[in-house]
C-alpha cells in the first residue's frame, strides 16, 4: 500500500492499494476516532458491487451505519438530492462528531462531500472513490459541489476529507468507456506538471499496461495534485492549472446536457482546444508539436480530440457555458495553456478572444 499525506488546513492521508474496501472499517476508525455513526452515500451502480462489503467492515469497527443510494449519473448531483441527503442525515441522527462516507465515482464524492460540508455547519467525511476519474481527481483536494441549471459545480465548498481510501481492485470492474474517461485526467497531469510522466503514459498506452502499474500511476497523479493543493488550497492561483482543458470541457458537457459526453471525454477535447487556442493567441511557448503528441495519446485511450458542434444550438450552448466559467472575472477568463509539454501556463484572456480562436478551430 502507498500513502500520501496531504498537509492542508485539515490534514489527511490518501491510501492506495488492493483490498482496502474490506479494511474500510479499521481505516475509517483510525481517521475518525470520535465518530459513532457514519452515513454511507453511494449510487445505484456501485451499491450492488461494494456497499455490503464496506458497510459490514464499518459495522465490525463499531460504527452505526446508515446507507443512502442515489440514482447513478450526473443528473443526481443537484439541489433535490442534496436536500434529500440533509433530511436523511438528520433522521439518522448524525451529530457533529459523526461522519459521512462517499462510496462511488465523482458524482457521489461531490454530492456527499458537499452534504457533509454543509450539514450542521460541516462534519467529517471520507472519500472512497471507485472510479479512475474519482481516484486521480475529484476525491483529492477538498472541492465538493453540485450542479445548477446554469452549469457544472456552481454551488460548492472547500471541505477537505478526513481520509481518501483508494482500492485499486475497483478499477477492474469499470467499463472501458469509464476507464478511458479517467485516463483523460491522468494524461492531464503529465501535460501540466510532468513531462516524464507524459512519456511514461505514451509508452504504456493501453488499459492493460496502465493497470499493471496502477498504484504508481495513482500515486504520481495524487502527489502532483497534493503539491498544488498544499500551495493553493482555495484555488486562487497555482491550483488553477488543474483546470487545464476544463473551461471548454465543461462547456461541452453542458452542451450535451451532461449525458452525451463523459467528463473525461469532454476534458480530453477541451485540452486539445486549449492547446490550439494557446498557439492561436500566441501565448504558448515552443512549437505546435505538442498538439499532435497529446492527440495521439488521447486517441490511444479512445478519447475524442474534438467534440462536434454541428448546429447553431450546440455552438451557442458552448459559448454561453464558456461565459459562465468559474475562473472568469468580468469579461476575462483565466485559461490554462501549455508553455511546453509538462508545464502549464495560466493566462488571463478576454472571453471574446478565446471564443474567436475556438471559432477558428471549428472553421466557423
Amino acid at each position: 500500500m502507498k500513502t500520501i499525506r496531504v498537509n492542508t488546513a485539515r490534514p489527511y492521508d490518501i491510501q492506495i492499494g488492493q483490498g482496502l474496501l474490506e479494511q474500510a472499517g479499521e481505516r475509517c476508525r483510525a481517521a475518525l476516532p470520535r465518530a459513532g455513526k457514519i452515513a454511507v452515500v453511494t449510487d445505484s451502480t456501485v451499491a450492488p458491487l461494494y456497499l455490503e462489503t464496506v458497510a459490514d467492515s464499518l459495522r465490525a469497527a463499531g460504527f452505526q451505519v446508515f446507507c443512502q443510494t442515489v440514482p447513478a449519473g450526473e443528473g443526481s448531483k443537484n439541489t433535490a438530492s442534496l436536500s434529500a441527503l440533509w433530511e436523511s442525515f438528520m433522521e439518522f441522527g448524525l451529530t457533529r462528531t459523526d461522519a459521512v462516507a462517499a462510496l462511488g465515482g465523482g458524482m457521489v464524492g461531490d454530492l456527499a462531500g458537499f452534504a457533509a460540508a454543509t450539514i450542521l455547519r460541516g462534519i467529517d467525511y471520507v472519500q472512497i472513490p471507485t472510479t479512475l476519474l474519482a481516484q486521480v481527481d475529484s476525491s483529492v483536494g477538498g472541492k465538493v459541489a453540485i450542479d445548477l441549471q446554469a452549469g457544472k459545480n456552481l454551488a460548492g465548498a472547500f471541505w477537505q476529507p478526513s481520509l481518501v481510501l483508494m482500492d485499486t481492485d475497483t478499477l477492474r470492474t469499470l467499463p472501458d468507456r469509464d476507464f478511458s474517461s479517467g485516463m483523460a485526467e491522468v494524461i492531464k497531469y503529465g501535460c501540466i506538471a510532468d513531462r516524464a510522466f507524459f512519456d511514461f503514459l505514451t509508452a504504456h498506452a493501453s488499459r492493460e499496461a496502465i493497470l499493471a502499474e496502477i498504484e504508481s500511476v495513482l500515486y504520481t497523479c495524487c502527489d502532483i495534485k497534493r503539491k498544488v493543493v498544499e500551495e493553493d488550497e482555495r484555488d486562487t492561483g497555482l491550483r488553477m492549472i488543474l483546470n487545464f482543458g476544463h473551461t471548454v470541457g465543461h462547456a461541452y458537457e453542458r452542451m450535451g446536457n451532461y449525458e452525451t459526453w463523459t467528463h473525461g471525454e469532454a476534458v480530453a477535447a477541451g485540452m486539445c482546444a486549449a492547446v490550439q487556442i494557446g498557439f492561436g493567441l500566441g501565448v504558448s511557448g515552443g512549437d505546435d508539436s505538442g498538439i499532435q503528441e497529446l492527440m495521439d495519446l488521447l486517441e490511444a485511450f479512445h478519447l475524442p480530440t474534438q467534440i462536434p458542434l454541428d448546429t447553431s444550438e450546440a455552438w451557442n450552448a458552448v459559448v454561453e457555458a464558456v461565459g459562465l466559467d468559474k475562473k472568469g472575472t468580468g469579461d476575462e477568463l483565466t485559461m490554462i495553456f501549455l508553455k511546453r509539454m509538462g508545464e502549464a501556463l495560466p493566462v488571463k484572456q478576454k472571453k471574446d478572444s478565446v471564443l474567436e480562436n475556438l471559432e477558428a478551430i471549428y472553421g466557423r
